[in-house]
């Protein structure tokens, strides 16, 4: 081998830069250890809210070095920040945490920029696109473009009721086409979604979480959100979603409308139909029927068979009123919210009020911290329906203490133009007694009286029942900006912190097994020399960890799979130089000679097997999100370092063994005659194969087809919680208990590892979005498993703080149905463009299109079956075997692995073809396959060795995917020797008959 010198250096300098880069993350560990102990030690379990002090505790003492010096490397010298910055990151199934992708509300956006007109052809081509997103690929503003273009008549979108306003003058004039206007309003649309993208990026960088991630995806208005680490869900998803519309309005003083609510409580008594029984029915006749219908309009909840008759439909949901003067109209139950805006929005309601109290406007403030009451506010309104103030003079905000009290508020200072107009406001107030609301994203945080006098200079401050971390946030989202248009949660993934140790736990176990079994075992089989490709694989792994640290991606609990999954696979290329140089030893060579034909005779077969295996990978790395792109890039990574380790790491070993005078068998005596001397008629044994290939994929098919697959909430959408028990549980008596109709109607549990623990998925409500619909199934799941839970509470059971958690909620997860559509459709072509893209190498590097035609029918071959054997079985087996994202991985990885094997196979068929001109291709095929056969056995043993260990002592999460890859690899090394050479053989045989026939 030439330029030792070269390879030397650069191993020694890489390996240096791993330890150099890997440094910081065992460093970050040790200080967040000593935080962590420092904080237990100062906060007793006895105190209330042990766990969310000690959080407070260790973060504060985590900020308060995030700029001193604790770590020096010769003369240089970083800070906790700075060595923080540089550690390895965990994804969230390692570390806990939030991932979310976020629905940017296209439709509204395009309402703004058409100044919320009334135009009923605009509007209907709205509602029309929204229609079409259920089943559409497109995005909704080229659906809506299509609904628009399809009832638009003559009405043009530069009209001035529609895009030609006073804000768009000077980009849209009257006189535009409608595919002039298409494109300017394109243009706008992705201007606000990249301000959105810029708003939440702001949020979150002032959050304070290590490492967040955020990827505008495509052009479809989402952004994908992950925050690792995150304790407080809540705090992080209210964050994410407020559009901080704030909003200044004049208030109503609370005793205004007491007449009002008297004349509106005898109104709907003629609306909602008393109950006359305390048990509720169903509904008996059309009378009945026609109840049922307007208490569903008005939100009402189903009530349940101990539920007390409303009498008085308003006035028995009033739990408080406001003080003499106030702007408290009542108080209600939090639950009771939408029901009352429903009752006084209603027509009838509205026709009610006073001339001079027409346009008024209802909004809750707040609920009380301690009571869960909120108040009910009426805001002076116009026609329409805009603030007397916008939140867009807000220039700055910061979270301060009032003098009085010592409480937290939030202080704004405003433009010119927005100081003049709160002058103008607190001066009517304080002029009339009333009080102004402070409204943010429809929530009244207070409605203070002005007391001195009007209020000059647009310096203000926002008070109310906060918390801390509550005016840090609000600051937070007022200083970013408000967002252009809603964002909605159409995709969630909480995972508690006790699940992310329990999974780094599980993942080093597997993890040190299957290297002590891949490390033995080539030492066993060959000896010295694979003792020298043991220490090349433990710099091969070093170099998968340093890369990863310094290119600051994420390590995922796949991440971790995908890296042991390369320990076994990178073996092959050991495995392939060995075999030839054993070969070359048989012919009677030196062994000097023998090390260097081996090596070169393997390249070949090397490259080709890892660069059809990266091709896959590739692929999968850009259809991934997540923890699949985490696989993917370990995976891509662990295939360089492997190359480098095998071919260049390996050789220099063993020419330094070689040149100090020492011997290499490259065997022991156990397998020195091992697969010598085989000659199998593998292609006479093609019409059995292909039989027994037909059985297995006509009842794959027929499985497919009757039995359907397990399809999980990644492809179908749906919510679906981790669950863990003091006791063993029932998974049916689980379902039947949470799909009764006053729960969920529709649910399915699932045993998930220990007979403890329960994966729970339910379809109720996934098409509504906000954190009070997450907290109401939150409580309806914790409602329907009291009788199992052994008396934990509520807030014990969702609390995800508690690393050491042992019962209650681990994880949940959110798939909207609109996202598992576009899942599904990206992970068909993930495998589909994987095929395209093989055929196509193969081809390219053999020239004949029958190699590639081989190499893909045996991939189809082993899909198929994979398929097969997880709709056959997944009722029965006792792991999840759902059909998510992280199946979608193992498939693709099938396809490569199996390729591996092939393209292994062709090139000796290749190879021997060339050298043995007067043979038979019938022979050359069967000595080719016989010749690989070591090499084909050795690798699939070790990688299934690999797999078994963390099948067997990996996390609950991906055994299903590590069940996939097992039978993949069995079914892969099957396909390699009797499908995929048989098939090109057959196709080669058939095209020189024609040409002879001809």
């Amino acid at each position: 081998m030439q330029n030792k010198g070269l390879v030397k250096l650069f191993a020694l300098l890489f390996g240096l830069v791993s330890i150099y880069q890997l440094s910081f993350t065992f460093k970050a560990n040790q200080i967040e250890s000593e935080a962590q102990e420092l904080a237990i030690n100062k906060i007793p379990e006895t105190e209330d809210n042990f766990r969310e002090k000690r959080s407070n505790e260790e973060a504060d003492y985590l900020e308060s070095i995030a700029n001193d010096t604790i770590y020096n490397i010769g003369i240089a010298k970083f800070t906790y920040n700075e060595v923080k910055a540089k550690a390895m990151n965990l994804g969230l199934d390692l570390k806990g945490g939030l991932n979310v992708i976020l629905q940017v509300s296209v439709k509204d956006i395009l309402k703004g920029l058409a100044n919320n007109t009334k135009d009923p052809v605009f509007n209907k081509a709205l509602d029309d696109a929204s229609e079409l997103q259920k089943s559409s690929q497109n995005t909704y503003l080229e659906d809506f473009f299509i609904a628009f273009d399809k009832i638009k008549g003559d009405t043009k979108l530069a009209s001035p009721d529609i895009f030609y306003t006073k804000e768009l003058d000077g980009e849209i004039t009257g006189g535009m086409s409608d595919d002039e206007v298409k494109a300017i309003i394109s243009t706008k649309i992705d201007e606000s979604i990249v301000s959105a993208f810029e708003v939440l990026r702001k949020r979150i960088d002032e959050f304070g979480v290590t490492s967040p991630n955020i990827q505008r995806l495509g052009n479809s208005g989402r952004i994908l959100v992950e925050l690792p680490g995150v304790k407080d869900v809540e705090r992080a998803t209210g964050l994410l979603q407020s559009t901080a519309q704030l909003e200044f309005w004049d208030a109503y003083k609370g005793e205004q409308f007491i007449p009002f609510l008297v004349q509106a409580n005898e109104v709907l008594k003629d609306i909602v139909k008393v109950e006359t029984t305390t048990e509720a029915t169903e509904p008996q006749d059309e009378e009945d029927a026609e109840d049922s219908q307007i208490d569903a309009l008005l939100g009402k909840a189903e009530t349940d068979s101990t539920a007390v008759a409303t009498v008085e439909p308003l006035f028995d949901l009033i739990r408080g009123q406001g003080y003499q003067g106030g702007p408290v109209i009542a108080s209600f139950e939090l639950k009771d919210k939408e029901t009352v805006l429903n009752y006084l929005n209603l027509p009838q309601v509205r026709a009610l009020l006073p001339a001079e109290q027409r346009y008024a406007k209802f909004a809750f403030g707040k609920p009380n911290r301690n009571s869960e009451l909120v108040d009910l506010y009426a805001l002076v309104g116009n026609r329409d329906n805009v603030p007397q103030l916008s939140g867009a003079v807000v220039t700055d905000a910061s979270n301060e203490f009032s003098p009085v009290g010592n409480k937290s508020e939030v202080a704004m200072q405003m433009n010119a133009k927005g100081a003049k107009i709160w002058e103008e406001m607190t001066g009517r107030a304080f002029t009339q007694g009333s009080q102004i609301a402070i409204v943010l994203d429809n929530i009244v945080y207070s409605a203070p009286g002005v007391t001195t006098g009007p209020i000059a200079g647009g310096r203000s401050s926002i008070s109310g029942d906060f918390t801390l971390n509550e005016a840090i946030d609000l600051a937070n989202v007022l200083r970013a900006g408000k967002l252009p248009a809603s964002a909605d949660i159409i995709s969630s993934e909480v995972v508690g912190p006790s699940l992310g140790k329990e999974a780094i736990e599980s993942g080093t176990k597997s993890f040190m097994i299957a290297l002590a079994l891949v490390l033995l075992w080539m030492i066993f089989y060959y000896g010295k020399a694979g003792a020298f490709s043991d220490i090349a694989m433990l710099l091969n792994i070093l170099l998968i960890f340093g890369i990863l640290s310094g290119l600051g991606a994420v390590l995922t609990l796949p991440g971790i799979a995908g890296i042991v999954l390369t320990i076994g696979m990178s073996v092959d290329a050991n495995v392939l130089i060995f075999e030839r140089i054993r070969e070359e030893i048989v012919k009677g060579k030196g062994q000097k000679e023998s090390i260097k034909d081996g090596f070169n005779n393997a390249l070949s077969s090397i490259l080709d097997a890892n660069i059809t295996t990266g091709l896959t990978a590739l692929i999968l790395f850009i259809f991934g999100t997540g923890p699949i792109k985490g696989f993917a890039t370990t995976l891509l990574i662990g295939i360089a370092t492997s190359l480098f380790t095998a071919i260049f790491i390996t050789r220099l070993l063993v020419d330094w063994h070689v040149n100090r005078g020492g011997k290499l068998e490259f065997s022991t005596g156990l397998t020195k005659n091992l697969f010598r001397n085989i000659n199998i008629n593998f292609l006479k044994k093609r019409k059995v194969a292909y039989t027994i290939s037909a059985v297995f994929i006509v009842v794959s098919i027929g499985s497919l087809f009757t039995n359907s697959l397990d399809q999980g909430v990644d492809f179908v959408g749906g919510r679906t919680y981790q669950v863990r028990f003091d006791q063993d549980v029932s998974a049916s008596e689980i379902t039947d208990v949470l799909s009764q109709p006053e729960i969920f109607g529709s649910a399915d549990a699932k045993t998930f590892g220990d007979a403890n623990q329960l994966k729970i998925t339910t379809k109720y409500k996934v098409d509504e979005t906000g954190t009070d619909v997450d907290e109401e199934i939150r409580k309806a799941l914790y409602e329907g498993l009291i009788p199992y839970l052994e008396g934990v509470s509520y807030e014990q059971f969702i609390d995800l703080n508690d690393v050491n958690k042992q019962v209650g909620l681990l994880e949940s997860y959110k798939v909207s149905p609109t996202i598992a559509d576009d899942i599904k459709r990206a992970s068909g072509w993930a495998i589909l463009g994987s095929l395209i893209v093989v055929f196509l190498y193969i081809l390219l590097r053999f020239k004949k299109w029958q190699y590639s035609l081989g190499a893909v029918a045996a991939v189809f071959h082993d899909v198929l079956i994979v398929l097969g054997i997880f709709s056959l079985t997944y009722k029965f087996m006792p792991f999840t075997m759902e059909i998510d994202q992280a199946f979608i991985a193992a498939i693709l990885t099938v396809i490569g692995y199996s390729l591996n094997d092939t393209v292994v196979v062709f090139d000796r068929i290749r190879e021997f073809f060339n050298e043995h001109t007067r043979w038979e291709f019938n022979k050359v095929v069967d000595t080719s396959l016989s010749s690989t056969l070591s090499r084909t056995l050795n690798t699939s043993l070790t990688t299934l060795v690999v797999l078994l260990s963390i099948f067997i002592f990996g996390g609950d999460s991906i055994r299903g995917f590590m069940f996939a890859l097992i039978v993949g690899v069995i079914v892969g090394t099957y396909s390699s020797l009797f499908i995929a050479t048989p098939i090109m053989y057959d196709t080669v045989n058939k095209l020189k008959v024609k040409k002879k026939d001809a």
